[in-house]
């Protein structure tokens, strides 16, 4: 492995020249956000650090560790995050410890036992059921709101992110959250303001279990409700600038039909998260081509013709900058499809973790995600997963 990862260090080191910034993009998802760690830890494995991290839910959890952190703690503070929210005791965890329960018929009763468990009791250092459920509390109140408490998430990002750090602006940081009155899509971007352990949980606040949470007065819930990625608010960005980004999904737009409820309760999630994904990575892909196919034929009018307001709007479109993306998806065969999101097991979460630093590695050991855009073609996107050439 050794000579392996040197040769493809020596690949990436052209790369930086290319892009004025390596961006990670991370979608939301609940206990499969330690897919995205697992990412992280191949991205890091070969020094393709991100200077912008971006991200929606877990995946505002996972970038502001990443942000918050120095880049030879950034591994160790996932793997304690997500350490520490896994479930370890209790009944789902005999499942493991019993031979006679280890195929698959026991594997999916530990995986249902497991998912219990977080709707009972919560998961350590990231929510716990409130004492009474929300219709005895006053009306108002945010016990009335929702049914978990989110305060130990709170106390976790104040133990394992250093928002001092974050708010340096050594790495870009950007969390996507949806206004509760406005209803408008909002991010919390610490190029443009202060970052708080409360951006991040509003980021991550889906109701009607979490509360919203209150900033300046207004009051924010997850930004999957509007969108599950943060690819457009990376792209169109301004001034625009060519980026490689590597771009996480957690819910895979592809999927059989449904045979019985299980599968459809899973089916309408993958539909719901990764649905407005590939229809956002499309029109920003027709968008963005056609920014360089307009500054494409305005660098060959003659220069009699570059006046006008007519020019000066297409000037203000145009942009030469491209956007390499590399496309990484989770394609985990989760015993228990429908409650994958919060099956917070430590078997599955070090089983996710594994499946984004494998996927990562194959995906980087291809030479095409290495070249940059063809001439007139502002976005390409690889999926290389599959197709490895060695």
């Amino acid at each position: 492995m050794s000579n392996l990862k040197s040769d493809y260090k020596s690949r990436f080191k052209g790369l930086r020249e290319q892009y004025a910034h390596y961006a990670l993009v991370l979608q939301g998802g609940g206990a499969l956000g330690a897919y995205q760690a697992g990412v992280y830890e191949a991205l890091d494995e070969f020094d393709l650090l991100p200077d912008w991290v971006a991200g929606i839910s877990i995946g505002a959890i996972n970038a502001a560790i990443i942000a918050g952190n120095a880049p030879e703690k950034r591994v160790e503070r996932l793997a304690q995050f997500w350490d520490r929210i896994s479930t370890k005791t209790g009944p789902a965890s005999l499942f493991e410890k019993q031979p006679i329960l280890s195929g698959d018929m026991g594997r999916n009763l530990f995986a249902q036992a497991s998912s219990a468990l977080s709707i009972l009791t919560g998961q350590t250092g990231f929510f716990k059921p409130r004492f009474m459920p929300p219709h005895f509390w006053p009306a108002g109140s945010v016990e009335a709101t929702s049914y978990y408490d989110t305060s130990p998430l709170k106390s976790t990002l104040e133990e394992l992110v250093d928002f001092d750090r974050i708010n340096a602006k050594e790495t870009r940081l950007s969390v996507g959250a949806v206004n509760v009155r406005s209803g408008n899509f909002v991010y919390f971007d610490n190029h443009r303001r202060t970052i708080r352990p409360e951006h991040i949980m509003a980021s991550g606040a889906l109701p009607p279990g979490f509360p919203a949470v209150e900033i300046d007065g207004e009051l924010y819930w997850d930004g999957g409700l509007v969108s599950n990625t943060p690819l457009n608010w990376v792209i169109d960005h301004e001034p625009r600038v060519s980026m490689l980004i590597f771009q996480v999904d957690l819910w895979d737009a592809h999927g059989d039909s449904p045979k019985e409820m299980t599968e459809v309760a899973e089916r309408r999630k993958q539909i719901i998260f990764s649905s407005r994904t590939r229809h956002a990575t499309d029109q920003l892909k027709k968008s963005h081509d056609m920014r360089r196919a307009i500054n494409y034929v305005l660098a060959n009018l003659p220069p009699e013709k570059r006046t006008g307001d007519d020019y000066k709007l297409l000037q203000e479109l145009s942009c030469d900058s491209v956007m390499n993306i590399v496309h990484l998806i989770y394609h985990g065969k989760d015993r228990i499809v429908h409650a994958k999101d919060y099956e917070f097991s430590e078997i599955s979460m070090n089983s996710h973790w594994k499946s984004g630093l494998l996927d990562t590695k194959r995906t980087l050991r291809h030479k095409d995600w290495l070249q940059p855009p063809a001439d007139h073609v502002g976005v390409v996107t690889h999926d290389l997963r599959y197709d490895s050439d060695d």
